[in-house]
């Protein structure tokens, strides 16, 4: 499977960006290789169509985020809603309910499907469409850093911080990308030490940085070394507790 870690740096020239685009950067992929289907659900395509939702929940997750502070009014958004007009078979159908009825009868909502209502002439979806609702990236940063986040994507400056986390470049090196992924990600963990925090986080992604078998097995010896790469505490103690 191809690494899907990198992202290209003409990212930062898009601004705005649509929510979807937003929730891929901040869970640290490049929106071209995700896909968002019809029935709400995530995963990852490659350039030769291959298909994989493993990593795909961190993607879920900032998705659900960023909407849940949008529709909180925690986030500034333009929010898109898709409409269609009203069809001219539509309109008989409207017709044909006044003359029966004698009045004007609520035609145009008895016409109107479960998740849209009417609206000026238009059927209009209850849903935003996200793939269209587009987020200001100076508004996107600054909701990030309220809720503690000053890394990842919107916060890096360089245009060549990222080369050594791309598969094509000819240095690129698997465990090295895995480490600095892991100490990225693993800000909070969560009670436990960071280096218990980082293996659990490398054996969920092993597959994304050549740390598992054919089978899919992560190759803990791998896992290992990485996790002490990465681990900013090797002096170990006990891990503390959230809030504490």
């Amino acid at each position: 499977m191809d690494n899907f870690d990198y992202i290209n740096p003409l990212w930062k020239l898009a601004d705005p960006l649509t929510v979807e685009q937003a929730a891929s950067l901040i869970a640290g992929y490049d929106p071209n290789v995700i896909r968002y289907n019809a029935y709400g659900g995530i995963y990852f395509e490659d350039e030769n169509g291959q298909t994989v939702s493993m990593g795909s929940h961190w993607v879920q997750t900032a998705f659900a985020a960023l909407k849940n502070a949008i529709l909180a009014g925690n986030l500034k958004a333009k929010i898109i809603y898709d409409s269609r007009p009203i069809a001219e078979a539509e309109r008989q159908t409207l017709i044909d309910m006044i003359e029966c009825s004698g009045y004007c009868s609520p035609g145009y909502e008895e016409m109107a499907v479960d998740d849209e209502h009417f609206h000026e002439g238009y059927f209009i979806k209850n849903s935003p469409n996200w793939g269209k609702s587009l987020v200001a990236v100076d508004e996107l940063r600054e909701w990030l850093l309220r809720k503690g986040f000053s890394s990842g994507f919107f916060f890096s400056n360089s245009t060549n911080a990222t080369e050594y986390l791309d598969p094509k470049n000819p240095r690129y090196a698997p465990k090295l990308a895995a480490a600095v992924r892991a100490w990225q990600t693993v800000t909070d963990p969560q009670g436990k030490t960071p280096k218990q925090a980082i293996t659990k986080w490398l054996r969920e992604h092993a597959s994304e940085f050549g740390l598992s078998d054919d089978e899919g097995k992560p190759n803990e010896t791998g896992i290992e070394e990485v996790s002490k790469v990465a681990n900013w505490l090797p002096g170990g103690g006990a891990p503390k507790t959230p809030g504490g």
